[in-house]
């Protein structure tokens, strides 16, 4: 019993439950759900399109995960997404043959866009919300100056394999997804940077008296956000084939932020999962397609996504299952119930 319960207490335990509750509804609406066909050369099948449409999530919720475990929030990277996307697909426009120089504009403009935050942030001590809300703005109306409003179309062969294209009969985005977050688990598990912004998150006055200097991490931290922003714009330009500066990014720094702390991610800081992000962005991507796929109305997707996080959040807290234990306990008030508190 003690075994099932600290089982049950571990901090991925839930959102691996509830991806899994996912993958058995898709497969009660359709028997071929988890089916993987070759098709033209490559993979086709449910699993790696979800793969396929989460990479651009991972990518925003790697960079919101670290933000967040320092006690800040970036609301701006669904603005970057569509800076980034906008700058190559402007360059690409004039000279489809510069792909090199559009995908290396396009990670520089994310990487200027999470030193700006940084910087308001760490050295000139701006709230990060209010810091973050002035790129959300001005970065989207940037996005609409550089496409003039319009949508621009992209046929650059190079550009759209990025996001498009096939590696070793698997998406490119995905891979792209994976070494983000390989090297991402590297530098915070295998160096002491991941201990500092945990140290940071927990109290950021201690680590600053100790000496460490937390301005320069949590500058490093946004602008690190703003990298995995701009690739992200990079996958979603390249796989629609066009830049939207309207309409790319939208809504997509709330899909991180929940797919950040369904990943267990405290939003108090000091404490983060990147394997917690990784599963809460699978999540979010799966529910999107288990809702089209039970015929729910796309208007009421959000409101579905919303009630579905509200009962993962609620199940992952401790005060919460005690709550539930307790009641438990009064309408049961036997060996069972007593059992059964103990496991929740």
């Amino acid at each position: 019993m003690k075994r099932v319960k600290a089982m049950l207490q571990h901090p991925l335990v839930w959102p691996a439950f509830t991806l899994v509750l996912l993958c058995l509804l898709d497969l009660s609406q359709n028997r071929h759900f988890l089916s993987v066909t070759m098709l033209d050369g490559h993979l086709f099948g449910a699993p790696i399109d979800i793969l396929n449409r989460a990479a651009p999530l991972v990518l925003v919720s790697l960079g919101m995960t670290l933000v967040i475990a320092t006690r800040g929030i970036d609301i701006s990277v669904g603005a970057v997404v569509a800076i980034a996307g906008a700058t190559a697909a402007s360059l690409l426009a004039d000279d489809p043959s510069r792909v090199g120089a559009a995908l290396l504009a396009a990670v520089g403009v994310g990487v200027l866009a999470g030193m700006w935050n940084g910087l308001l942030v760490a050295f000139v001590g701006m709230q990060p919300i209010i810091a973050t809300l002035i790129l959300m703005v001005a970065g989207r109306g940037v996005a609409q100056l550089l496409t003039g409003g319009q949508i621009i179309p992209i046929d650059a062969a190079g550009y759209l394999a990025v996001g498009g294209g096939y590696l070793a009969r698997v998406p490119c985005s995905v891979w792209v997804a994976i070494a983000a977050v390989a090297v991402t688990a590297l530098l915070m598990n295998r160096t002491a940077l991941g201990l500092f912004i945990r140290a940071i998150g927990i109290n950021p006055v201690a680590t600053r008296l100790v000496g460490l200097r937390s301005a320069a991490i949590v500058f490093g931290v946004y602008t690190f956000s703003g990298l995995t922003a701009a690739l992200a714009g990079i996958l979603i330009s390249s796989n629609v084939r066009s830049a939207d500066g309207n309409n790319a990014g939208l809504l997509l720094e709330l899909d991180a932020i929940l797919a950040v702390t369904l990943g267990g991610t405290s939003l108090l800081g000091g404490r983060f999962s990147l394997a917690g992000t990784v599963l809460g962005a699978l999540i979010i991507q799966t529910l999107t397609y288990t809702t089209y796929s039970i015929g729910v109305p796309p208007e009421a997707t959000l409101v579905v996504k919303a009630a579905v996080v509200l009962v993962v959040s609620v199940i992952q807290s401790a005060t919460a299952r005690a709550v539930l234990g307790k009641q438990m306990r009064r309408l049961f008030p036997s060996h069972r119930a007593k059992s059964l508190s103990e496991v929740a």
